[in-house]
């Protein structure tokens, strides 16, 4: 070949690398790109290592046989080629086998360090000049992927931390109330989201549990979902019946244009009644499992999604046992593309959880059945449990006793006349 000729096969072999190398955000993928371009491309055998904790490496993608990387020690001293901001790109030749191998290591560098090495050998003679730089340039731009998938991960990384911190474990039911609950980030590549849920402890051991959904994804949903949960627990706190609580919350949010709209649910449970109350914005309804596994799903009268200032609310009262466990979850969990919502919520009343589970077995189990960790939105769930509690003896806290007594009886408190209206 002509020296042209070597230039043009190398500017083909550098376009090819382009199209070739990075083309996902995930490293490692990006390393057996390289690796298989080297092979097909110019040498008889690659291998990249990356860097990791202290000085350790670890050799993550393979192209070509193996025992010619894997072969005895190579004679003498390494060749340094050329140097790449200082660091060499160093050459060996030595014998695997009875044949002479001609091995190159060059550095991985991109933004910020060297993250690791690649090592290509062949056995029909050594690597040209061009050559050289064909695997010079293939090497930088593997780093340069290399670099921005691990911004990417550490970008992902804190996102992810900041939803898990505003979907943070909910706030402490009280005691007779026991609970559990799990968020799940649609994907690998998952962003902050509007899913969330909550509880907020009232007077006389009730609880308040809600679940919501923000429209859309991203940081802006995010900041609303955390808007709509400090909301939802400044209303609460007056002791307003559930319906009553999204009426206030979206006059609220329908004040704030920049607000986006949301689903809630909202559930307050009396266990000294074994009671519930629900209502719902556009949300969902919950489920019931029974002690024997089966399920249910509430007929809940539906409103429409906060936020938009129209929003006419009703509650429903049904009866909530120590045996029964409800669910409340965002669309996430059971809506799948292509698939009518009632087929969705069907599978989800379908499903059979142990009669002796935990809470947290039956949210394993809810997740696993509705194959939650490959769904196509975030998830999130919250379950929730009477826990009984025994008798109080005679000479037991009058404070205590008087928090189970039934309403109006003696030594418990009449509820405030605003919690009385909204029953």
């Amino acid at each position: 070949m002509s020296e042209q000729d070597r230039l043009e096969a190398r500017l083909r072999s550098m376009e090819e690398a382009l199209e070739r190398i990075g083309t996902s955000s995930d490293e490692r993928e990006t390393c057996r790109e390289l690796a298989g371009f080297l092979f097909r491309t110019l040498c008889d055998a690659a291998a990249v290592h990356l860097s990791g904790r202290g000085a350790r490496t670890e050799r993550v993608a393979v192209a070509g046989p193996a025992d010619l990387l894997d072969g005895p020690a190579t004679e003498g001293a390494p060749v340094v080629r050329a140097r790449d901001q200082g660091r060499p790109l160093e050459t060996w030749s030595g014998q695997v086998a009875g044949t002479r191998t001609y091995l190159v290591a060059v550095p991985l560098a991109g933004p910020d360090g060297v993250y690791g090495k690649l090592v290509a050998v062949r056995t029909r003679g050594e690597f040209s000049d061009h050559e050289m730089a064909t695997l010079h340039f293939a090497a930088r731009l593997a780093g340069i992927h290399i670099g921005h998938a691990r911004r990417l991960a550490a970008t992902e990384k804190t996102a992810l931390d900041l939803q898990r911190a505003l979907v943070a474990e909910p706030g402490r039911p009280h005691p007779n109330l026991e609970v559990a609950s799990r968020y799940l980030p649609v994907g690998p590549r998952a962003l902050v989201g509007g899913d969330w849920f909550e509880t907020v402890r009232l007077h006389f051991g009730r609880t308040l549990l809600a679940v919501g959904d923000v429209m859309g994804h991203g940081l802006e949903a995010a900041v609303d979902m955390n808007a709509y949960r400090s909301v939802l627990r400044e209303v609460a706190s007056t002791d307003l019946a559930p319906h009553r609580v999204l009426r206030q919350l979206d006059a609220m949010s329908a004040s704030d244009e920049s607000r986006r709209p949301a689903t809630c649910l909202l559930v307050r449970v009396d266990p000294a009644r074994g009671m519930a109350v629900y209502a719902s914005a556009g949300h969902l309804p919950p489920a019931v499992f029974t002690r024997d596994g089966s399920g249910e799903l509430l007929d809940v009268p539906v409103g429409p999604p906060l936020g938009t200032g129209t929003g006419e609310y009703e509650a429903l009262a049904r009866p909530l046992t120590a045996d029964q466990t409800l669910l409340l979850y965002t669309d996430g969990l059971v809506e799948r593309r292509s698939e009518d919502i009632d087929t969705s919520l069907a599978r989800l009343a379908a499903l059979r959880v142990g009669a002796r589970a935990s809470l947290a077995e039956v949210v394993d189990a809810v997740c696993d059945g509705l194959d939650a960790q490959h769904a196509e939105d975030d998830v999130a769930v919250l379950a929730a449990r009477l826990r009984p509690r025994p008798p109080h003896p005679a000479e037991g806290d009058a404070t205590d006793a008087a928090q189970f007594a039934a309403p109006g009886a003696p030594g418990r408190p009449a509820q405030p006349p605003v919690a009385e209206k909204c029953w």
